[in-house]
């Protein structure tokens, strides 16, 4: 423990101070909310809309799958427009329109330059000027705004109506027919646009920026980037190339030599029984390729409807299975896939790492196994019924669509789901038991991996600390402290030690080693991690603060991946020492293929859009899903079927497996994610963000440039990267199936499987 207490010292440090920093800004961000009107008036008095029409609108854009179809504030999918831009652009034409012909009787085409600019003028002087009154909390609009709006909502009534006119671009949105049946639904819902527009282009109180920070970019009203953004994008990356010169310093001038450990001459993996606990864990392996191939094939449906709108190959699938809920399921189904494996490998480990096998362990990994399918089963269903209206509003954040990307579930699935965490939590604790009482580093990997697990057994829970009627900005800061710490925070924490655990248990590395590297590694990583969080939050309606810290420490998440390529190939070069080790080469290929796509998907592409001024014109398009492809899957998904194939080698310890279909399997997987982004999701993404610097947000997201030939061009050429891609699900999905079937075996030419040799490695034929 002395070798280390340093290390322990600084990872409390940099938990306790880091958290603090997201919690006093939080206290901010709650502070400077753009504040909801009790009503719309006009000057005249007319009243617009309430306050309860903003809020019930809210709960309709929930209800259809609110951020699965178009975004807004940047936030969601990416087929639909940006909602929030959308109106925006719209409404700002329509008023440009009235007010040329109130003052000059004629449409604003026919007006000369020096009225133009009048105009233009009048227009940003109307739609960015506060008229809010904190008094009685009331906006006033003049009566041509009023008109505008009016205007406006009419487009909004047909869009989501029924209106055949419109037919053509809700087919481009990918957006059903008569997706709100309900007229005052529908009513309500442009309410909420309109106030997501209003904060966007409406200044804050002695600022010259919006709410929004000035985003969505819209030429017509000045929304341009501001000055702190600017800035803080500069200082960004230079923390982040300083934060990459001190880690290399660190690397040369402090890292020591250490001895290599003594690799055992048989697997030391064997010496472990498996218990029944254990045995148990091996359906949710098998639950978690299940999972994974519906996720892939809904993939390759999403892909497709976005060059036919609502169809699949000309049959119409939107009555039976509309976009929003296609692509809820596809999200959803990811992170139910990688959950399950990451608690499948927990439970799998605990008893391995405690010794032994606590009293009724088996039961309670069968009865949490039961309540995932529950779960699963139960939210799916709910999500697809809110999407089709047949809940009332309250009942659809309940049970049916909660409406917010990541954590879609309705609230009573989603209690449910901390449930099951809690009691994944407990068994594990229950299983680690026995090692705490141990002596020496290996116990440090034991508390380090204890404490891992509670914080994805707890940290889950941010996601009930905001309701269905709750702030929009709120409900974002509080989403991606589930999103964001609960993934791609504690989730890593998680892996480094399952992975640590698992090379010190192989005797690939000391548990010295071990417990150091997963110190340093948590600690740098959470010290721009948990910070980092605000970089999600730029425009979503907090001040110019939280843009400050989130482009200050996101830049640091990067550093740490700068080396990881370097660290990974240490690693799996010692997998060549001893013969064994052969057995678990695809398991560590994978998890080297997790340390590029490290670099690569959460590195490279997630700097591309980290910095305040690349995130205000690409937040919303298609670079956003580059960067999660590449690391949703790249690493956390590459990581979940390695810990798989890691379990099922233990579970299915003597026979030889034929490799072709994992070799096949692995190399089409990474090399159709490669092709899917390269050839298709990219391209795209950079097309839009020229177009969103040159001309608006609005036109990125727009059917007439998203429907430009060239772009579907692009969009049919990501049927090459799914298709190899594909190729590998299934490949992997035969392996699977075929260690249960008994074809995923090597065998002698009479048809009898060969076992591994315990000593050497090597093939012996047992009928001999």
């Amino acid at each position: 423990m002395e070798n280390t207490k340093r290390l322990w010292l600084l990872l409390g440090v940099v938990i306790a101070a880091t958290m603090f920093i997201l919690g006093w800004f939080g206290r901010e961000l709650y502070r400077q909310v753009p504040p909801i009107p009790q009503q719309v008036v006009t000057v005249e008095g007319k009243r617009v809309m309430t306050r309860d029409d903003i809020l019930r609108g809210q709960l309709v854009w929930q209800s259809i799958g609110g951020q699965q179809l178009g975004s807004i504030w940047g936030h969601g999918a990416y087929q639909a427009p940006d909602w929030s831009a959308d109106w925006l652009h719209r409404e700002a034409t329509a008023l440009r329109d009235i007010l040329s012909i109130k003052f000059y009787h004629q449409p604003f085409s026919g007006l000369d330059s020096v009225d133009r600019a009048a105009v233009k003028a009048r227009l940003k002087k109307e739609m960015r000027t506060n008229s809010f009154d904190g008094a009685s909390g009331t906006v006033t609009v003049s009566s041509e705004r009023a008109a505008a709006i009016g205007k406006t909502a009419e487009h909004y009534l047909a869009l989501f109506g029924s209106d055949q006119d419109l037919a053509g671009l809700r087919e481009s949105y990918a957006l059903h027919r008569n997706a709100v049946p309900d007229p005052e639904r529908r009513r309500a819902l442009t309410a909420f646009f309109f106030w997501t527009s209003w904060a966007a282009s409406t200044e804050r109180p002695e600022m010259n920026f919006t709410y929004t920070n000035n985003w969505p970019h819209e030429p017509m009203i000045d929304n341009r980037p501001t000055t702190a953004n600017l800035v803080w994008s500069i200082i960004s990356v230079v923390i982040l190339i300083a934060g990459i010169g001190g880690l290399v310093w660190y690397k040369v001038f402090t890292d020591r030599e250490e001895q290599e450990p003594l690799c055992a001459s048989t697997d030391p993996m064997d010496k472990i029984e498996l218990t029944p606990s254990m045995r148990a864990a091996g359906k949710y392996c098998l639950t978690v390729i299940a999972l994974f191939v519906v996720q892939s094939l809904l993939g390759g449906v999403l892909a497709h409807f976005t060059v036919e709108g609502n169809s699949f190959y000309g049959i119409d699938l939107s009555a039976i299975l509309p976009y929003s809920v296609a692509r809820t399921w596809h999200i959803q189904l990811a992170l139910f896939w990688i959950a399950t494996a990451f608690l499948a490998a927990g439970l799998f480990l605990a008893p391995a790492v405690g010794g032994r096998e606590p009293r009724f362990q088996k039961q309670g990994v069968n009865v949490l196994f039961g309540a995932l399918l529950l779960v699963v089963s139960g939210s799916l269903a709910g999500e697809w019924l809110s999407v089709k209206q047949v809940f009332n509003l309250e009942n659809s954040f309940l049970f049916g669509h909660q409406g917010y990307e990541y954590i879609d579930l309705g609230r009573f699935w989603q209690i449910l789901l901390f449930v099951g965490l809690v009691l994944w939590l407990i068994l594990m604790l229950r299983g680690l038991w026995p090692a705490f009482s141990q002596k020496g580093h290996r116990r440090q990997l034991v508390l380090l991996f204890a404490g891992a697990s509670t914080a994805i057994g707890l940290f889950y829970g941010a996601g009930f600390f905001y309701g269905a009627r709750t702030h929009l900005t709120i409900m974002e800061y509080w989403r991606w402290w589930v999103v964001h710490l609960w993934v791609e925070g504690f989730f890593e924490v998680f892996a480094t030690v399952a992975i640590a655990f698992i090379f010190t248990q192989l005797g690939l590395i000391r548990a010295l080693s071990g417990t150091r590297a997963v110190l340093i590694s948590s600690a740098i990583y959470l010290f721009g991690g948990i910070p980092g969080t605000f970089h999600h939050l730029y425009f979503s309606g907090t001040p110019i603060s939280i843009t400050a810290v989130g482009a200050t420490f996101s830049a640091l998440e990067v550093v740490p991946l700068a080396l990881i390529g370097y660290e990974a190939w240490d690693t799996y070069r010692k997998t060549f020492v001893v013969h064994w080790m052969e057995k678990y080469k695809w398991p560590i290929r994978f998890f080297m293929g997790v340390a590029f796509w490290n670099l690569v998907g959460a590195g490279i592409f997630g700097f591309l859009i980290n910095p305040p001024i690349a995130l205000y014109y690409m937040q919303g398009l298609n670079t956003t899903p580059v960067h999660a492809h590449a690391a949703l899957f790249g690493v956390y998904g590459l990581l979940s079927l390695g810990l798989i194939l890691l379990v099922l080698r233990r579970l299915y310890p003597e026979n030889i497996w034929n490799e072709r279909p994992l070799a096949i399997a692995f190399w089409a997987m990474n090399g159709g994610l490669a092709l899917m982004i390269g050839l298709s999701i990219l391209p795209i993404g950079l097309a839009q963000t020229w177009v969103s610097i040159e001309y608006g947000l609005w036109y990125a997201r727009s059917a007439d440039f998203m429907q430009l030939p060239f772009l579907e061009t692009l969009r049919w050429l990501r049927l090459v990267g799914d298709t190899v891609f594909l190729a590998g699900v299934g490949m992997l999905a035969y392996f699977v199936a075929g260690l249960i079937t008994g074809w995923s075996y090597q065998t002698d030419h009479a048809g009898k499987k060969l076992e591994l040799s315990p000593w050497q490695g090597k093939q012996r034929d047992l009928s001999s």
